[in-house]
């Protein structure tokens, strides 16, 4: 009878190949190891990125901080980090909906299943197989709690941080969610991954607010992605009309990249587009009340910005959109029972008037 942690001590070489052959038929696009303190500038840069006051309205990263830096300090017990990608390359060009004036777009990655959910049950499955065989401890983190996971990605060999921040791999591209599992075994690590990115900038020329103020650096109060989910109120007014109709999450970046002519494909159907999501009709999102919005996005990552904030984007893209039309949807939502949806219908029934009188 095989007795807990004897393969582990035995063999971590070997231990290794087969935790990444699990994650493989698991469904896991690529899997890395690496130290839990192998990214030690990680920290600094983090502070200044605080200290600039580039996070905006993002005071969670500011709050947990400590950990944030050093995910030594966030499980000190954790000997070695696995770091996990799942791909969600799009079927197709994810910037066709941005040039379709009356629907709204909505980020690749949201269109479907909540990626939380999905990943952090197959991170689950992997990790529940790694201590049956080790009987060492774990923890597995999806997103939500204070892990840098593109620094940590990057040391482990997934890929490297491109200018536009995002995660990029050689064989996956730029679509892809990242996993963790933090853990007591001491593996071997793999080779951090250098940039390749060389003189390209097609990231930073697509980014249609001027998002970065140089490569590899992003000021996220003018990222869309940012303005659509994370910011709370109304948005700079400078800023709407460079939204267009993107109404959850902003593509552009990605979708440039030249490195996704080698994007791994998807293997995850939960994580494809429901076609209700896939450049839905302005209209019919600006008519949404609490109940209705909740219905059409269960189980969607879209969910958690809440019905008000979602309608207020979906106002910004009906003033963008130039479509006389829609301006009895814009006066409509301009008496909308919340004061930043209102301001954002009379903001673009403002826009459609003018565009009218052209």
């Amino acid at each position: 009878m095989k007795t807990p942690g004897t393969t582990a001590a035995a063999a971590p070489e070997a231990l290794a190949r087969a935790l990444k052959a699990r994650a493989e038929a698991e469904g896991f696009s690529a899997c890395g190891i690496c130290a839990p303190d192998a990214v030690p500038e990680a920290a600094d840069r983090l502070s200044a990125f605080l200290a600039a006051g580039l996070h905006g309205q993002m005071a969670w990263m500011a709050e947990r901080s400590h950990w944030r830096g050093s995910a030594a300090a966030l499980w000190p017990a954790a000997r070695s980090v696995v770091m996990l990608a799942e791909t969600y390359t799009p079927e197709v060009d994810p910037l066709e909906a941005t040039r379709r004036p009356d629907r709204g777009a909505i980020s690749v990655y949201a269109r479907g299943r909540d990626y939380h959910d999905v990943v952090k049950a197959r991170l689950k499955r992997l990790g529940r197989w790694l201590v049956g065989e080790t009987g060492a401890e774990i923890k597995v983190f999806v997103d939500t709690a204070p892990v840098m996971e593109k620094p940590l990605a990057q040391a482990a060999g997934l890929g490297w941080q491109g200018k536009h921040t995002n995660l990029l791999g050689r064989g996956l591209g730029n679509w892809f969610f990242l996993g963790a599992i933090f853990t007591t075994l001491d593996l071997p690590r793999d080779a951090a991954e250098a940039s390749r990115c060389g003189s390209c900038r097609a990231c930073l020329d697509a980014c249609p607010t001027a998002a970065f103020p140089a490569p590899y650096r992003l000021d996220a109060r003018r990222c869309i992605s940012y303005l659509t989910i994370e910011h709370d109120g109304p948005v700079d007014p400078d800023l709407r009309a460079r939204l267009g109709n993107r109404i959850y999450g902003c593509d552009d970046c990605l979708a440039v990249c030249p490195w996704n002519k080698f994007a791994a494909e998807a293997r995850e159907v939960k994580l494809a587009a429901r076609p209700e999501l896939d450049a839905p009709r302005l209209a019919e999102l600006a008519a949404l009340d609490d109940a209705g919005f909740r219905a059409l996005f269960s189980g969607s990552a879209v969910k958690r910005i809440g019905r008000n904030r979602f309608v207020r984007n979906v106002a910004y893209a009906i003033g963008n959109s130039r479509d006389p039309a829609l301006l009895p949807v814009a006066e409509r939502l301009a008496r909308d029972p919340d004061a930043t949806v209102a301001e954002a219908g009379a903001w673009a029934t403002a826009r459609l008037r003018a565009a009218a009188a052209d």
